[in-house]
């Protein structure tokens, strides 16, 4: 019996029950704009080093200038942050207009009242099919406490406590 085609959109939904956290990704290009990226395709790689990745969709408008930066700042997002993440999630327009950011390494904008941010030498990018794997080494960091926003099932959503198993 030969097997189904594959099928790209089962394929995204399987993947949809993995819960991740989300972040937005913003860095500053060479003639001074700023972009930035909703993505929920973080997570660390090495402690020695202290090294990150993230991938971003090729057909991105703000791959180049990411890919360009020497910088960028992975900002995760707290549960109060689901306006933010969506504005950042869209194609074009001027999404730092109503942020009051402050400016990280190699000029990458910082946003407010995340959980955790990581300033980042932009490193190597590696081929991920339609998308680029970029690697970054953190320079600088900071963290806070509060309840991250989550992507589930194409939806976001806080956290809901379990019972302790006993």
């Amino acid at each position: 019996m030969p097997d189904a085609p594959f099928d790209s959109r089962e394929f995204r939904n399987a993947l949809g029950n993995f819960a991740t956290g989300v972040t937005i990704v913003t860095a500053k290009g060479e003639t001074g704009e700023m972009v930035g990226v909703t993505a929920s395709s973080f997570n660390s790689v090495s402690l020695e080093p202290p090294l990150i990745l993230w991938s971003l969709d090729r057909t991105s408008a703000s791959l180049q200038t990411i890919e360009a930066a020497s910088h960028f700042c992975v900002h995760i997002l707290s549960d109060a942050q689901a306006d933010e993440c969506m504005a950042f999630a869209k194609s074009g327009g001027d999404k730092f207009s109503e942020l009051d950011c402050g400016e990280g390494l190699g000029g990458a904008p910082l946003l407010d009242g995340c959980l955790a941010r990581f300033e980042c030498r932009n490193m190597v990018h590696h081929d991920g099919g339609d998308h680029v794997i970029i690697v970054g080494e953190v320079e600088r960091f900071q963290a806070c406490d509060g309840d991250p926003l989550l992507f589930f099932r194409g939806k976001l959503s806080g956290i809901a406590p379990v019972d302790d198993a006993t």
